[in-house]
């Protein structure tokens, strides 16, 4: 009964939100067609997530994880591409900075927080936890110093910088598939656990997860076209737009899938969902932004604003601090949603 009112949730949203977005105003104001794409694109993550999910039962727990965040990332990153490609770089880079808070934040903590409620005490790989802290330092690191030294560099030196760094995370983060996968595989994966029935075949999964892949394209660049004339109507900032609103419902992949496997007290798939989805953000999706930007005839550089950078920071430390020692409690989920909050808070005043 569930699957059937999800599925027929998720082809009214998506036809919905079609006919919004060719039919436009004033039909359909700024306003109806932004909450009828943000609704529609929740439902594609979810549809998204449960492929990616059953994709993951054949391809195993490490490996599995990865895949979620990655793909779970797919509605960040599609979404991302329409900004670049129509120049709205400000409103990227806060896209950025809510996918990486809102996936150590909000994804982390309300998986902390629920697979807590169930059980005591959840662990997982301590080497994982203390090599993922490592890399959420190198991508604050990274964000940081391009706007530490932009005030002394020209706009060409600027961009210059921007596409370097992006090129050296790119391999940075390559090599940590290398080793996390490859040469480290077993000194990092976590004890084996059953996974139960997938939802579908393998062949079928594929073929959904192509499908949910596409689905998300179109819903993405209709959510984009909603952005501009609903932020100008309330006030909105680019800030706060970007940073939470488009993340918040990007996420909604990662939500479903983080939770569902802290429920069943795997909570290193968990931490691979959510810290993973951060890192891969930081350290991949980031840099190839900025790259695919030269195809479109202007660089968007690396350059955030102190609040984007204080907001990471603040992010990288309190998850790194929560999880170095590979296990978690409830409370520590609620510490992480208090920041969370807070931030969010901040950011709406702005």
């Amino acid at each position: 009964m569930k699957r059937h009112a999800f599925t027929i949730g998720l082809l009214a949203s998506f036809l919905l939100s079609a006919v919004a977005h060719y039919v436009g105003a004033p039909t359909f104001s700024p306003t109806v067609q932004f909450f009828i794409s943000a609704v529609a694109i929740i439902f594609v993550a979810g549809f998204l997530g449960k492929a990616t999910e059953s994709v993951a039962h054949y391809a195993g727990e490490r490996l599995g994880g990865f895949l979620n965040a990655t793909f779970g990332n797919a509605a960040e990153l599609i979404i991302a591409i329409f900004l670049v490609k129509d120049g709205m770089f400000e409103i990227v880079k806060a896209s950025i900075t809510g996918s990486i808070i809102g996936n150590m934040l909000l994804v982390l903590g309300l998986s902390v927080l629920l697979g807590g409620l169930k059980y005591k005490e959840q662990t997982f790989n301590v080497k994982l936890a203390g090599h993922n802290g490592s890399l959420m330092l190198l991508a604050v690191i990274a964000l940081f110093i391009p706007a530490a030294f932009a005030r002394s560099f020209t706009t060409q030196e600027t961009s210059n910088l921007s596409v370097i760094v992006s090129v050296i995370l790119i391999i940075a983060y390559l090599l940590w598939l290398v080793f996390s996968m490859i040469t480290h595989k077993n000194e990092l994966s976590d004890e084996v656990v059953e996974h139960g029935e997938a939802a579908w075949s393998k062949g079928l999964s594929i073929v959904l997860l192509i499908i949910a892949t596409a689905m998300v394209a179109f819903q993405s660049e209709w959510l984009v076209h909603t952005l501009e004339p609903f932020s100008h109507q309330y006030g909105l900032s680019e800030l706060f737009v970007g940073a939470f609103l488009i993340a918040i419902v990007g996420n909604a992949a990662e939500h479903s899938a983080a939770v569902m496997m802290a429920r069943k007290n795997k909570m290193g798939a968990a931490v691979e969902i959510a810290v993973g989805s951060s890192l891969q953000i930081a350290l991949f999706v980031a840099p190839v932004l900025v790259l695919l930007s030269l195809l479109f005839g202007k660089t968007m550089d690396l350059v955030f604003t102190t609040y984007e950078i204080i907001a990471i920071g603040v992010a990288a430390f309190i998850a790194k601090s929560i999880s170095k020692d590979g296990a978690t409690t409830w409370f520590e989920g609620v510490l992480l949603l208090v920041v969370y909050i807070i931030l969010g808070i901040a950011f709406f005043l702005v």
